[in-house]
């Protein structure tokens, strides 16, 4: 094979040991192709992403027919045969190939696919729910969103991706100690994740909808490696609508192992993000205050914003929220839930989904909103017009 490559002008620059070498010798900008062997071990999607760091596309080398599929899912740009011709071919296609995107720009991740390979067109929506601090109600949003989803008869797959430690799994009454995100991300990170594995990781709730487990603890956020989350949801796009319960916080875009690593990438792969805030003046704030730092860190995804324990003794109307939020973002739309603490404690007290307790106004008004998330359905603002007390509103929430 060396004696090929060399006849065909390709210069070899270095036959590495191992992965922790191969990664070492992209670092020095020499080489524009690794040529690997497809069962070389510790060659996951990490080290993948690293060599495109440096500008390093991998070439995978197998006898075996079905380790294309696999290393593919690793970032892996290609798969050939072990025939001498075949790699000469496959070096010279490989080097001429773009990534999709910079792994440290703003506009994507790599994944080392080529750039006319695009989504399947049948696949579910992503949908990130996203709240700033002071306990909006953004879990029970999520929950209450997926069981409406469910509940119009979409397959639906709900995610649990807060890294300060997941709490849906206690909500829903599910006493697996297992973490389903911790699961399918290590098999994503090994390229070994499709549809049936996911399936197995995920845990039923009634007949709903499925629930990927969440962190057992905030310090095993460190093993959701960077851009990992985004795999598992692009995989479970594949066969449901998936809606993200996000963490709070999005500081340190630019740390690769920071906590909110999970969140940026969560929002990174969303078709929508739904922004939960609260109706009273301190949640109003935060949420104006959430929209403009949302804008500077996912400003292409569209947004849609729900306006959590809506109640007539607050002094302002709906019509009042909406004018203030159009200040600071244009979303999709502006809905709002009213407060039914009487309800969501039922459904917290028991572990079950609002929709196997009867009716109630929340359940009927997540269902509105779940309407309003289908795609076929028309997108309606419930007080699209811009009030005259907006300044009112806007000078009482900033004193």
């Amino acid at each position: 094979m060396l004696q090929a490559l060399g006849e065909a002008r390709i210069v070899v620059t270095k036959r590495c040991v191992d992965v922790p070498d191969l990664m070492a010798s992209a670092a020095s900008g020499a080489a524009a192709v690794a040529v690997v062997s497809g069962d070389l071990p510790r060659l996951d999607a990490e080290a993948v992403m690293h060599l495109l760091r440096y500008d390093v596309r991998t070439l995978g080398v197998s006898a075996d027919p079905s380790a294309g599929e696999r290393l593919a899912r690793l970032g892996v740009v290609e798969t050939t045969a072990p025939d001498p011709a075949a790699v000469v071919a496959a070096v010279l296609r490989v080097a001429a190939r773009d990534v999709v995107a910079d792994p440290d720009g703003d506009d994507g991740r790599a994944t080392g696919r080529h750039l006319d390979e695009g989504r399947p067109s049948a696949r579910g929506r992503v949908l990130a729910v996203w709240g700033p601090a002071g306990s909006p109600g953004r879990t029970t949003v999520a929950v209450g969103l997926a069981d409406a989803l469910a509940a119009a008869g979409r397959p639906v797959l709900l995610v649990d991706a807060d890294p300060y430690g997941g709490t849906i799994a206690q909500q829903l009454g599910v006493l697996d100690e297992i973490s389903g995100l911790l699961a399918v991300a290590r098999m994503a990170n090994l390229g070994t994740l499709d549809g049936e594995a996911l399936a197995r990781a995920c845990r039923r709730v009634g007949d709903r909808f499925d629930l990927v487990t969440g962190l057992p603890r905030a310090d095993r956020r460190v093993e959701v490696r960077p851009d990992v989350l985004g795999t598992v949801l692009a995989t479970a796009a594949d066969g449901s609508d998936v809606v993200v319960d996000c963490g709070f916080c999005l500081e340190d875009p630019d740390v690769p192992l920071a906590r909110d690593r999970m969140t940026l990438d969560a929002l990174a792969a969303a078709d929508e993000v739904v922004v939960v805030g609260t109706a009273e003046p301190a949640g109003l704030a935060r949420l104006a205050r959430g929209l403009v730092e949302l804008r500077d860190v996912a400003g292409g995804v569209p947004l849609r914003v729900v306006v959590n324990r809506m109640r007539p003794t607050l002094g302002w109307s709906e019509r009042d929220i909406v004018g203030m939020i159009e200040g600071y973002a244009r979303p999709l739309g502006v809905h709002f839930l009213p407060e039914d603490r009487a309800a969501v404690d039922r459904a917290l007290v028991a572990g079950r989904a609002l929709s196997e307790l009867g009716e109630s106004h929340l359940r009927a008004a997540l269902t509105e909103l779940a309407t309003a998330l289908d795609p076929s359905a028309p997108v309606l603002s419930r007080a699209a017009a811009r009030p005259a007390g907006r300044r009112g509103l806007r000078r009482r929430l900033a004193g």
